[in-house]
């Protein structure tokens, strides 16, 4: 059946339960997310790309095909560009910089780093959001950055964050845009610590230091993100949850909640109802946890379409931020990206293609047999075929298509790396 067909058969379908299909298509179309640069080289950088991971950070598997310089992440990013709908961000972290062939010390790391990033962006028609990198560095080595209790590596590492502020906020002016700067630490105690308050004192002081810097709040907006634990922080993370939602409410800033960052049983989607009442704005990670934060290639799974139906519910994609954040080097890393990024949009059509507002009234009326009916129901309308037109007026490939261009440029390209 041509994509037209299956279109005008999934349009009168989901009239007849009172959704718009092409007012859902052009929702979508608006709502940006932001593609993680770091699954393209394995969270290398450009700084010390030989270097050691550290801060909990590992990524499994060595696929050929790694991006190796600032030119082949380009490339391998538009390529997936091209085979991703909707509109699209670059996160890059403060390690992807455009050094110009200098040695430039993370708390030295200035705007002009980032001009040819820029340059780019405006030139493949995408926005650009930013991470200070407070991992793999020699200065980190021990586990502890902000919440040092030596009170020159602290310096070192507000000096970082400082600059990577600046950084953000010359980003989004240049871009006309605001960026998205998300603080995360790996600070922690791998075995069980005797004061957590004083690191977490410590933590909440440098964060106070660095915040107090004057930063346009139009261009940059900073956001924390906790973490639950990492390697060699299995005992205490200082930025857990509780200290990164109670300060983010005090201070005035942006969360960052990561799908990976939480216990087992806890999910993201839960968490949105509850931080949006208190923080006016979130940042999203969004990763696949497989019994921990194992960063997986994010699925089309009950998780991610949950997320979805929270944005979209409630009309929050100008509160929530979506980002993507995952690593994986046992497979194809184009694809990699491709499948995640094409998930989440795939999902968030799924939550607009729904007739939230019968489900609601059925719910206020305490008819909990319907809702739970039609949502069951709802599960195998015709999504795929809308979702194949959705692809198609954004001039990518539809269905597995990609795929055999991806495999393509893995021959031609990635092989000869």
């Amino acid at each position: 059946m041509s994509i037209d067909k299956a279109y005008s058969l999934a349009k009168e379908q989901y009239a007849a339960i009172g959704v718009d299909t092409d007012a859902a298509i052009a929702r979508l179309k608006k709502i940006p997310v932001s593609l993680h640069c770091w699954q393209g080289d394995d969270v290398r950088g450009f700084e010390n790309p030989d270097g050691d991971l550290t801060g909990g950070i590992q990524t499994t598997g060595n696929y050929p095909g790694r991006a190796r310089t600032i030119a082949e992440l380009r490339a391998d990013f538009e390529k997936v560009a091209s085979f991703v709908p909707g509109k699209k961000r670059i996160s890059l972290h403060a390690i992807y910089l455009d050094a110009m062939g200098e040695k430039v010390e993370r708390n030295a790391v200035q705007p002009k780093h980032f001009d040819s990033w820029i340059d780019w962006a405006k030139k493949i028609g995408i926005g650009i959001d930013f991470n200070p990198t407070c991992f793999s560095h020699p200065l980190s080595g021990d586990g502890f950055t902000l919440a040092h209790p030596d009170p020159a590596v602290r310096k070192f590492w507000i000096e970082h964050v400082i600059a990577c502020r600046k950084i953000a906020e010359y980003i989004g002016r240049k871009m006309n845009d605001r960026t998205m700067n998300n603080i995360w630490l790996p600070d922690g105690f791998k075995d069980i610590p005797v004061d957590r308050y004083a690191a977490r004192k410590r933590m909440m002081e440098s964060l106070d230091e660095i915040l107090a810097a004057d930063i346009d709040k139009k261009y940059c907006a900073d956001t924390l993100e906790s973490k639950l634990f990492g390697i060699g922080a299995e005992s205490c993370t200082i930025t857990s949850n509780e200290f990164c939602i109670c300060y983010c409410a005090k201070r005035g800033i942006m969360t960052t909640l990561d799908a990976g960052h939480y216990h087992p049983t806890e999910v993201i989607s839960d968490k949105l109802s509850s931080v949006l009442l208190f923080i006016d704005e979130v940042m999203l990670h969004v990763s696949r946890p497989v019994r921990w934060d194992s960063d997986h290639v994010v699925i089309y799974d009950d998780e991610l379409k949950a997320i979805a139906q929270e944005i979209i519910r409630n009309r929050f994609e100008d509160r929530v931020h979506i980002g993507l954040d995952y690593f994986d080097a046992s497979i194809n890393r184009i694809a990699a990206w491709t499948i995640g990024a094409r998930n989440m949009q795939r999902a968030l059509l799924t939550a607009l293609l729904e007739p939230t507002e019968a489900l609601r009234k059925a719910e206020l009326e305490g008819d909990y047999t319907s809702r739970l009916a039609l949502l069951e129901e709802y599960k195998t309308y015709p999504i795929g075929a809308v979702w194949d037109e959705y692809c198609r007026v954004c001039g990518v490939p539809v269905r597995d298509e990609w795929l055999a261009s991806a495999k393509q440029y893995e021959k031609d390209v990635l092989s000869k790396r």
